[in-house]
């Protein structure tokens, strides 16, 4: 006999959620909320034994809220205080019948998706009913009479099984996978099916029938000349059995089937019948035949069921069988072919250029099939989607045909294809972005493409354009006074070949590997061929636009190695007036000018058609809404080049710059470009766009880096070269200022005073051609920087042309990873110059002179040479005074090295340089030796290279020979020339 020190009378109710509401009572009262918590879930773990639940108060009635997940298993578990007296009321008792059966179900797996639940878009879980015994059935049905509280068990079970199974991401990922029919929209995939059916076609269900039903689409033939629609049965064991199978207005199935099919077709044919009908079209559900499918169809409707029906089928469960050719032919678009005739490109004239018409015929590809345009045009006149044509079905999408048309007329309204849009299509791979270029339409989102197909002479020459092993070779010209190594060779036949054929060439190789050799190779060979083959337009010169601080550069190395071609210096206050300049410019083969004076002399320079203009340096006009930019772009000529170690330095708009230079209209617009390529890889990082504009830009532009192993097999350990550079206005001034004053002493002067004069004019013209503020002795109120405010780097380097060269080839070499030694005589020089490129290139600029301590000095070395400090702490420059540091150290981190200002002494140029060119350097070390043209320096330049009148001894011990030479010895040594200085 049990003792109960306590009655409490449960009442429960459940929400259309599933959620239990619990309240009790005791004699007398209603027990309150934490009563309830503490005494009925006393053992319910889940809840942390009742704390974790919410007390909803209605009516002053404190109850307990069981969350529905929870509702099952707990009543099923039964685990309660046992001093307690409970006693359920009657609403509550088929809930404690029915918990530890439903719990069961869930145990066990006995449930299914609701298909109520579906239809309106939900999942949710019922019990499976054949798992429930006769009393629960009974039990469920006394529910079914009570107030939603049949409801609330059907929620509160399926919760259970949620939390139960699919309460996590995984596992509801996997339902997903294993059953996605579940998650179709609800009434489309549930159209006329009952419950068993639904869980039959979502595949939670298996299907005992021996067969599965199929539509199938036949296409007209020799017996039956419509399109017709077929309800089949399948064979599951042999699928290539198929039975076919009538079905009339009323549901019922008819057929030669095996005899053990037959209950199971009686069982599913009404269902089948109610599926089609919300699935299909009535169109389709009108049956001459006595049967409700097999009627005739018009090209239209089986069009609607190729494109359209068949999907619908598909997601509602069905099977469906197309004509074995239809999934191939859906997936092929049309495209449009421009098929090039045989003898365009194939002329005698040595210049084909971009926008040259180029013959073509149109192809149209659907599928296997090729139609010309007058086939085409007779098959869209037949207003059919599907077509036998040549044996063969074609589908003809209006859509698509409109497309077509549109783009044949787009290029036809264009007068016909040029070689550039021929090209761009090549080069793309014939993809939509290439039709759209081509055409000048807007992209569309159609799947039409616009091919080429090359003839022979067309793929040849496209072909040479991509691959270098397939450049035409070409003889080195007569005139030319150098030995080309092999990558430069490569570098003018490149040039030449593109000459040949109209388009412009951009040559990108890095700082030191040659630039002006090879084009200069490249001047020679453009006039002897032109003397030669007497080609139109040969007496028109070249022009070449530079910085100023590379024109003596290049008048110096067009003489060394070319000195047959006639060259005109178009720059300065001197320069000629029109009618002059046309004058001496017909007796020139090349003129050599600033960007500067370019942009100055605009008018003068573009009412002339150039045999060929080149840009040296060519970022300067990166920037395309400059003057100076435009100015050039605007300069006629047969074939255009430009030359830049740094095609593109931060944006992607400076190579469009370049690029509309060298072959204008071949990127488009400027805005088009934007929206085409700068935004789209730019912000969005856009691989395929980055792919397409390295294949638009390649053809076009040869970049070979002194890494590059055929180039560094090819260069010597240690190549120097000369940088001659011209004197500012300013500079020139105060040059012969000083010479005049040095000659106006030497009347006076005698002995010791004499030969101290002499030097110190030496001292202060070499001071001059690296500075005028090194001569002037102004003060240097900027350099210091007290307020704070930015250097005013810009004043500074128009002064020198030496300083503006030199930061040009600094950032130059930064821009590829390098790092430099810079030597120079004058501490001022070197403060200058340190300050400037670290405001430059906002990075660390070391300096080291004959006043740094011994600690500062190891401190820097071990800065320079390391390899782990972080990059915005890595200095890549040290500049040096060739005293202090031109001997002694290993600086083998740099691997090109600038003398600023030339030492009289060779050795002691090469012991600098020999800082970074020693063992332990890796790399090939590239030496800069600046000259200033007309100067002093360039004379006693051309006396070391010549050792003309004096004995390498006298040279390279001392500058003490020059104080021996007479009045008018010095005059000629010191007199600034007047040829070279501009």
């Amino acid at each position: 006999m049990s003792l109960h020190l306590e009655t409490i009378t449960i009442q429960v109710s459940l929400t259309t959620h599933g959620d239990a509401l619990i309240y009790g009572s005791i004699p007398s009262y209603h027990a309150p909320g934490l009563f309830m918590k503490q005494r009925l879930f006393a053992w319910h773990e889940p809840s942390f034994y009742g704390t974790e639940l919410d007390i909803q108060t209605i009516q002053e009635i404190e109850l307990v809220l069981l969350p529905s997940e929870q509702v099952i298993p707990f009543f099923a578990e039964g685990k309660l205080l046992q001093h307690v007296e409970w006693i359920w009321d009657e609403d509550a008792a088929p809930l404690l019948q029915l918990a530890s059966v439903l719990a069961a179900c869930i145990e066990e797996k006995k449930y299914a998706p609701s298909f109520p639940a579906y239809r309106t878009g939900k999942i949710l879980w019922s019990w499976d009913d054949e798992a429930l015994d006769q009393q629960a059935q009974a039990a469920l049905e006394q529910l079914r009479a009570q107030n939603g509280f049949y409801d609330g068990l059907c929620a509160a079970f399926s919760a259970a099984v949620f939390h139960r199974y699919y309460g996590t991401e995984e596992t509801n990922a996997d339902l997903r996978r294993e059953y996605p029919l579940l998650f179709t929209p609800g009434s489309a995939a549930a159209a006329g099916l009952d419950e068993q059916a639904w869980l039959i076609s979502i595949g939670w269900k298996a299907d005992t029938a021996p067969f599965r039903p199929l539509l199938q689409l036949l296409e007209p033939d020799e017996d039956d000349p419509e399109w017709r629609l077929k309800l089949v049965l399948q064979d599951k064991g042999d699928p290539g059995l198929l039975v076919p199978a009538r079905l009339a207005q009323d549901g019922q199935a008819s057929g030669s089937w095996p005899a053990d099919w037959s209950g199971h077709v009686r069982e599913r044919s009404a269902s089948w019948l109610e599926r089609l009908r919300a699935c299909l079209p009535t169109v389709l559900l009108s049956g001459s035949r006595g049967d409700i499918l097999g009627g005739p169809l018009t090209d239209e409707a089986a069009w609607q069921f190729l494109t359209a029906d068949s999907y619908q089928l598909l997601e509602a469960g069905w099977q469906v069988l197309l004509p074995a050719w239809w999934e191939a032919a859906s997936r092929r678009k049309p495209r449009l072919r421009a098929k090039v005739s045989s003898g365009a490109g194939s002329s005698g004239s040595s210049l084909f250029g971009l926008q040259s018409l180029v013959d073509f015929d149109w192809r149209i590809a659907i599928g296997d099939t090729d139609l010309t345009e007058s086939e085409f045009a007779e098959l869209v006149a037949r207003n059919e989607r599907l077509v036998r044509f040549r044996g063969q079905w074609i589908p003809l999408d209006p859509a698509l045909l409109a497309q077509i048309r549109q783009a044949m007329s787009g290029v036809d309204d264009m007068q016909g294809l040029s070689f550039q849009d021929i090209l761009q299509l090549h080069l793309l791979g014939n993809t939509d972005e290439a039709e759209s270029a081509a055409a000048g339409q807007p992209q569309q989102s159609a799947n039409i493409q616009l091919e080429v197909e090359l003839n022979e002479h067309l793929a040849k020459l496209i072909s040479q354009l991509g691959q270098q092993a397939e450049w035409p070779s070409v003889d080195l010209p007569a005139g030319l006074q150098a030995d080309l190594r092999s990558y430069q060779r490569d570098g003018f036949a490149w040039l030449a070949f593109l000459r040949r054929l109209g388009l412009g060439a951009c040559l990108a190789d890095d700082m030191g590997l040659g630039k002006t050799v090879q084009f200069i190779a490249y001047l020679l060979h453009v006039k002897e061929t032109a003397d030669r083959n007497a080609e139109a337009g040969s007496g028109s010169p070249s022009l070449l636009i530079c910085p100023t601080s590379v024109l003596g550069n290049w008048q110096k190395e067009l003489s060394r190695f070319a000195p047959s071609l006639k060259v005109m210096l178009h720059y300065g206050s001197k320069r000629y007036s029109e009618e002059a300049f046309w004058e001496e410019a017909r007796q020139a083969d090349i003129i050599l000018t600033s960007y500067a004076t370019a942009t100055l002399d605009q008018e003068l320079l573009k009412a002339f058609t150039w045999t060929t203009i080149c840009l040296d340096e060519a970022q300067n006009i990166k920037n395309a809404q400059t003057k100076q930019s435009t100015a050039v772009r605007s300069f006629p000529a047969r074939h255009r080049i430009a030359l830049t170690g740094t095609p593109i330095e931060n944006r992607l708009s400076e190579l469009w710059s370049l690029y509309d230079f060298i072959n204008p209209g071949y990127l488009g617009t400027m805005r088009g470009f934007a929206n085409r390529f700068s935004n789209a890889i730019e912000k969005e990082q856009d691989e395929q766009r980055t792919k397409d504009l390295q294949k638009l830009v390649k053809p076009f532009l040869l970049r070979r880096k002194k890494k590059d192993p055929a180039i560094q097999l090819d260069l010597p350990d240690k190549n120097e070269m000369k940088t001659y550079i011209h004197l500012t206005p300013e500079q020139g001034a105060l040059y012969d200022q000083t010479v005049s004053d040095l000659m106006e002493r030497m009347q006076k002067l005698e002995g010791i005073e004499r030969k101290g004069a002499i030097l110190a004019a030496i001292t202060n013209l070499k001071q001059l051609c690296d500075h005028p503020m090194l001569l002037t002795k102004e003060s240097l109120p900027e350099l210091s920087n007290a307020n704070g405010s930015p250097l005013d780097t810009e004043t500074l380097v128009n002064r020198s042309s030496k300083l503006e060269r030199l930061l040009a080839m600094v950032k130059e070499l930064r821009e590829e990873g390098d790092r430099c030694l810079i030597f120079t005589q004058y501490i001022g020089m070197g403060q200058m110059l340190q300050q400037v490129l670290q405001q430059e290139l906002q990075e660390p600029v070391l300096y080291l002179n004959g006043s740094t301590s011994k600690s500062a000095r190891d401190r820097m070395i071990e800065q320079f040479q390391s390899r782990a400090l972080p990059a915005q702490d890595q200095p890549s420059v040290f500049i040096l005074s060739i005293k202090a540091g031109g001997v002694g150290l290993n600086l083998t981190a740099a691997n090109h090295v600038f003398h600023f200002d030339r030492w009289w002494n060779p050795a002691v140029e090469n012991q600098a340089t020999d800082r970074a060119y020693r063992m332990g350097q890796s790399r090939d070390v590239q030496v800069h030796k600046f000259i200033s043209l007309g100067t002093l320096e360039e004379r006693i330049d051309e006396m070391l290279e010549s050792k003309q009148q004096l004995s390498d001894t006298v040279i390279s011990n001392s500058e003490g020979w020059i104080t021996e030479l007479s009045t008018e010895e010095l005059k000629d040594l010191f007199t600034l020339r007047r040829d070279w200085a501009g």
